[in-house]
């Protein structure tokens, strides 16, 4: 490995754990020796990016791309780029060249499949998805990428032939076992159990070995086989947590300066400001709350948009942060901003939402669960918009995400006694919100929704001055495409199936419950 290599890679270290400053030092000192190095430029654009410098990045990308045309990671980064700025349509026209009359790269194929899903445009994904298969029919990836927009845009039948499918093609795929596993509503069986037992014998460590631990944790569970599923969970687990790190006191750190920060005297004084539009209604709470059941009976109603789990309001947070802030530094930042200045940052993220938006309703819904330590952001910046907190029992709560592969980007709590705190950080935030600003924050209980949907649904819709709907009362009957985790359930009619799940693992779960009972 030759010095520039070395120093682009600690570059990369650096940037991956939000050091920029020395990330930048890093890159610079390297173009100084080599000023066209498609790799350093790529990773100046990175730094840009999260600096908010965006036409610098897309400047250093494009440089890139003309010194490597074939570098695809830089062409995957730029069009994540254009679309962050509502310039997917030209990222989709660059992909389109690539591609030419199909004889174009197989990658850029997969790029425009990879745009057109981070659209959430899965329906159009779908036939360059078949496209990629003729062109790779021996490759498992691509079935997987096809199985995982049919299941989001609601084929479920052929979700599950498309994952068999790559199954087939490699029977060790850990992203294949955990695709199918997190249909949730497919059981597998005794002799799926076998085949990823055989695959785990030889899976090396890694992400995959992760996924496979979580999908037999699902298989064994489907079996009644309960402490193997805990065990396989708990392992699975642990191997994440040294993957993909999570600070715990970092949490409680932010939530204290947090409830330090925003008062009731910070609130009167900013009253007047921020953009005046009420469209937007945020979903916030714990991942596995029902967050996403709530947001598919909205969407039901003929007033109202759903986006999905959008990223805007922490890209901005990011933006206003600026470099290398800490968590607990971040509420005296927010909450320093001056008055003027809350106006523009709420007119950002309307102007940010509006590349999703695919209709004219005058509403729409935001569904990012980790929004919940953003909600005094939005109480300043769009100081009309409607917020729900979604709250479920706290031990199944943890337990389901405790059960939950979500994705090598999500840094999240990987053990019981992290995700106890967690939850009670989040409940600690939230409940000084209500203090502070009564009844600005409307608390939904999932386990009421499921038992008398119709009266909670009422009380929900009269909260955000919707009219009633009876569709709202008929969610499954929504054919929307949906991207999180809880898809295929909240498919089905509203039911109170898995309330009760997590005491079949309750022998397991006593420090869940000693870290809960301050609940």
């Amino acid at each position: 490995m030759t010095a520039q290599t070395q120093m682009l890679a600690e570059a990369a270290r650096a940037l991956n754990d939000n050091q920029l400053t020395r990330a930048e030092q890093l890159i610079r000192s390297s173009l100084v020796v080599s000023p066209e190095n498609p790799d350093a430029l790529r990773l100046l654009a990175a730094v840009a990016v999260a600096t908010g410098h965006f036409a610098d990045a897309e400047r250093l990308l494009r440089g890139a791309i003309c010194q490597a045309p074939g570098f695809v990671l830089a062409h995957a980064d730029l069009c994540t780029l254009l679309g962050r700025q509502g310039r997917a349509a030209e990222a989709l026209g660059l992909l389109d060249e690539l591609i030419g009359a199909g004889d174009g790269p197989v990658w850029a194929l997969s790029l425009k499949a990879a745009t057109l899903t981070a659209e959430r445009r899965a329906d159009e994904a779908l036939p360059v998805l078949r496209q990629l298969i003729a062109r790779t029919p021996g490759a498992a990836i691509p079935q997987i990428s096809y199985a995982d927009a049919l299941q989001t845009a609601g084929h479920l039948d052929q979700a599950v032939a498309a994952y068999r499918k790559a199954l087939d093609l490699d029977p060790a795929s850990g992203l294949a076992w955990w695709g199918l596993a997190n249909l949730r509503v497919v059981r597998l069986s005794a002799d799926d159990v076998m085949l990823m037992e055989r695959a785990m014998e030889k899976a090396k460590p890694g992400l995959d070995r992760v996924r496979l631990g979580f999908a037999l944790g699902k298989a064994l569970g489907d079996q009644g086989r309960y402490e193997e599923s805990f065990r396989r969970y708990e392992d699975a687990n642990r191997v994440r947590g040294l993957l993909i790190h999570y600070d715990p006191q970092a949490t409680e750190d932010f939530v204290r300066a947090a409830e330090a920060a925003f008062t009731s005297t910070l609130f009167d004084a900013r009253a007047g400001h921020g953009n005046e539009t009420d469209a937007p209604i945020f979903i916030v709470g714990m991942p596995r709350a029902g967050s996403t059941l709530v947001e598919q009976i909205l969407a039901s109603h003929p007033m109202v948009e759903n986006l999905g789990e959008l990223f805007e309001l922490r890209n901005i947070a990011q933006q206003i942060a600026g470099r290398e802030i800490s968590n607990a530094a971040l509420p005296g930042v927010i909450a320093a901003l001056p008055a003027p200045q809350l106006r523009e940052i709420g007119d950002s993220y309307i102007i940010s939402t509006r590349r999703y938006r695919r209709t004219d309703r005058p509403f729409f819904t935001d569904k990012m669960p980790a929004n919940w330590q953003l909600v005094p952001l939005i109480l300043l910046i769009l100081p009309k918009a409607k917020i729900i907190d979604v709250r479920r029992d706290p031990m199944a709560c943890c337990l389901s995400n405790f059960t939950t592969y979500f994705n090598r980007h999500t840094s999240f709590p990987a053990n019981l006694a992290d995700l106890g705190r967690y939850h009670s950080d989040y409940a600690h935030l939230m409940d000084h919100l209500e203090r502070v600003r009564p009844g600005r924050v409307y608390r939904l209980g999932y386990e009421r929704l499921v038992e008398h949907p119709e009266a909670e649904i009422r009380k929900l819709l009269a909260a955000l001055d919707l009219p009633f709907d009876a569709a709202c009362l008929r969610p499954h009957e929504n054919q929307r495409s949906i991207y999180t985790p809880s898809a295929q359930q909240v498919r089905q009619p509203i039911n109170g199936e898995g309330l009760q799940r997590w005491r079949a693992y309750a022998p397991w779960l006593e420090g869940l419950r000693d870290q809960l009972e301050n609940l």
